[in-house]
């Protein structure tokens, strides 16, 4: 991960205390957050203070309870005329919003709840099992880890992650903690089909035919993350999650009932409500790409909260750092003499290290032509 030197001399001046030594003896606990959390803290740690935190004077008003939409999927492989309604509504959503709720996905209600609690049930295993598997390797099968870019980065999240590549090449079972272990197997199995008819759609809402994103290999890699925000005693000096886009072709996230999760929309942050047994789908930056700016990829955050832990469960549709020679630029079907390339071609790989390398801002910008 790269580092930001000037940043962080500017943070430990303006704090006056030895920020390296708290993030290391932070991280060499394995305990993460969640061990914070658990032995009691009323005070976070200054590591974990924001020099911007959640404002609620960014929230508009004005906007009062504006949603993100959510798409209906119930009879789109029945019933041509109602799946015409749905690839209307989905092309609508990924154009202006880049962030909706579906409903009727086809992933039985058990296997979210199921999910939910696997996740719960791997932080709450007994720090020593836990601490087995606590890894800053981006390679390994399965990590588990507290901020992956906590020491390039100048504040730290509220949060602890575990982190696994379950396509194109899936771990061995024995590799994944078993608190949780057959649960992920089902839950990837149900969500690589979801993700196989999404791209389905996706293709037809930019007017291509139905396997196009499939054919290109948009939906051959996924990464599945598990994220725990716990109770936090000061969340108003803290963040969950910093303001940011997935740098993949569209994310699947399984969220509990606590919410926190936010997205840009016309220049101000609106509430992702959990709806029961809905799951939300956001546009990543590489779908962005392929499409020329067609479908958006847009900002999000999660604030902190009193409340906790907050579980969720994100599904990452790229092959992330594995190699992979296959390159990606706008899909020539949707350029024209008026709309031409916005993006040079990249590889998955190359696009994800750049966005992961520590530096500050979008990453798309990068890439344009």
């Amino acid at each position: 991960m790269g580092h930001s030197k000037n940043n962080e001399v500017s943070v430990t001046t303006k704090h006056d205390y030895d920020r390296a030594s708290e993030v290391k003896a932070f991280d060499d606990t394995k305990d993460g957050v969640k061990g914070l959390a658990d032995a009691g803290v009323t005070k976070i740690p200054r590591m974990f203070y924001h020099s911007h935190p959640f404002d609620e004077s960014e929230k508009d008003s004005g906007l009062g309870s504006t949603q993100p939409p959510y798409v209906d999927l119930a009879g789109i492989d029945e019933d041509p005329t109602r799946r015409k309604v749905v690839v209307e509504k989905i092309r609508e959503v990924s154009e202006t919003w880049g962030f909706f709720q579906i409903v009727n996905h086809g992933i039985p209600v058990s296997i979210l709840e199921e999910m939910k609690n696997g996740v719960l049930s791997f932080y709450d295993q007994d720090p020593k099992v836990k601490r087995e598997l606590y890894s800053r390797d981006p390679m390994k099968p399965f990590a588990y880890y507290s901020n992956f870019d906590l020491y390039s980065s100048t504040e730290a999240y509220w949060r602890d992650t575990f982190f696994c590549f379950m396509a194109p090449h899936p771990p061995k079972p024995e590799d994944l903690p078993s608190v949780c272990r057959d649960i992920m197997l089902e839950y990837t199995k149900q969500v690589m089909k979801l993700g196989s008819s999404m791209f389905e759609l996706f293709s037809e809402a930019l007017g291509l035919n139905s396997n196009h994103l499939n054919d290109m290999g948009c939906s051959e890699g996924l990464a599945v993350i598990g994220h725990c925000y716990p109770a936090c005693p000061e969340p108003e000096l803290t963040m969950g999650a910093p303001r940011h886009t997935d740098s993949d072709f569209f994310t699947v996230l399984l969220q509990d009932h606590i919410g926190g999760l936010q997205f840009l929309h016309q220049n101000r942050w609106v509430d992702v409500s959990p709806i029961p047994a809905a799951l939300v789908i956001n546009i990543g930056d590489l779908l962005q790409l392929v499409t020329n700016d067609k479908f958006k990829s847009v900002e999000h955050r999660v604030v902190a909260n009193h409340v906790g832990p907050r579980v969720s469960v994100a599904s990452f549709f790229s092959t992330c750092l594995s190699p992979s020679a296959k390159r990606y630029g706008p899909i020539k079907d949707l350029l024209s003499e008026d709309d031409p390339p916005k993006y040079r071609e990249t590889t998955v790989h190359d696009y994800v290290a750049y966005s992961a390398a520590g530096r500050f801002g979008p990453t798309l910008p990068y890439f344009k032509i």
